[in-house]
């Protein structure tokens, strides 16, 4: 009996775990372009943001952020628009993170739940393949093809729920580091544009 075949007699328990690592795979793959389309060149945008700032020209300013993607982008955009409306930027800023933040943080925490049940799924079809081992025993000690089937669907959920298990946690570590970067690149951002927009203000002050 090839592994296909072993996978394919193994019960509801393995089609549960390929279904749920396929689940899985798909959000990771969401994720990832995701977070491609969202990393951006942090340091250059605010240098653009800073020229065109210091000149103000603030629908210049807008434009460049409308014309960047992801959420480091469109924080910058709520703080320059708060600048020019005289609101709070903090404010502006935490408002747009809120927003932001879970879009990023979707369906990282269940690839994370999904490699934690799945060795739990693999031992439950371990546990349902040596019942039937123990039941073929019981009725019937000539019954070796029915007891090397349950063993061969003990052994083949075990190790298909591990496999996943080890894909899943590589996955979703690999995700919350390119989660961890965006969200310091948000913080660095806000912080420099803040601090732009004070030293600006400072300076507007003391020509005053």
């Amino acid at each position: 009996m090839t592994y296909l075949e072993m996978i394919y007699k193994s019960g509801p328990v393995m089609w549960i775990i390929a279904g749920a690592f396929i689940l899985a795979v798909i959000f990771f793959l969401e994720k990832v372009m995701q977070f491609h389309r969202d990393e951006i060149n942090v340091p250059e945008l605010l240098r653009g943001l800073r020229n065109t700032l210091q000149r103000n020209s603030f629908v210049e300013a807008l434009s460049l952020c409308d014309n960047t993607p992801g959420p480091t982008a469109k924080l910058l955009s709520a703080a320059i628009l708060a600048q020019q409306n005289g609101d709070d930027l903090k404010n502006a800023m935490d408002e747009v993170a809120i927003v932001e933040i879970p879009k990023l943080e979707r369906h990282i925490q269940f690839i994370g739940t999904i490699g934690f049940i799945m060795p739990l799924l693999g031992f439950l079809g371990t546990v349902a393949g040596m019942t039937d081992a123990f039941e073929a025993t019981r009725i019937s000690s000539g019954m070796i093809p029915e007891l090397a089937d349950a063993m061969g669907t003990a052994l083949t959920t075990t190790g298909a729920g591990i496999t996943g298990a080890i894909i899943c946690y590589l996955g979703h570590n690999y995700l919350v580091a390119r989660l961890n970067v965006i969200l310091l690149d948000m913080e660095k951002a806000s912080m420099e544009i803040t601090s732009f927009f004070d030293k600006q203000h400072g300076t507007t002050e003391h020509v005053k």
